[in-house]
């Protein structure tokens, strides 16, 4: 089980973009990333930081209370059936810094940035039955 667990890490290490929803007044809001920003400013434990941009509306959808949903995928990894391609479904807690260490170093990395949404992953869904 923990082996499935952690295969959501392998999973965004080979991941080419992250779609990122947040939700309030049942109205769904996506922005997106690229798996590479999100690979640079790193995964420490459960917790996956990418660069904010804009994202105010990802922010206020938080600060009301959302959860923020990743979705992230790969046809180049083996399932379990011996089929390619996996996908999964992260949920958990956001914020947004904009400032801290995280932040200036989102700032510095990538100029035009605000600050990091950190996400701490709390569920994981893979989109595969087999």
């Amino acid at each position: 089980m923990e082996k499935q667990r952690e295969q959501w890490k392998k999973v965004l290490d080979k991941t080419e973009f992250i779609a990122i929803v947040t939700s309030s007044d049942e109205e769904a809001h996506t922005v997106g990333t690229w798996g590479d920003y999100v690979r640079t400013l790193g995964i420490e434990g459960e917790e996956v930081r990418i660069p904010a941009w804009g994202y105010h509306k990802t922010e206020e959808n938080i600060k009301k209370g959302s959860s923020v949903e990743l979705l992230i995928g790969s046809k180049s990894l083996q399932r379990p059936s011996g089929k390619f391609g996996q996908g999964c479904k992260l949920s958990g807690k956001g914020e947004i810094q904009t400032s801290g260490s995280l932040a200036e170093l989102s700032k510095k990395t990538f100029p035009g940035s605000r600050g990091v949404l950190v996400v701490t992953i709390e569920r994981v869904l893979y989109t595969y039955e087999d």
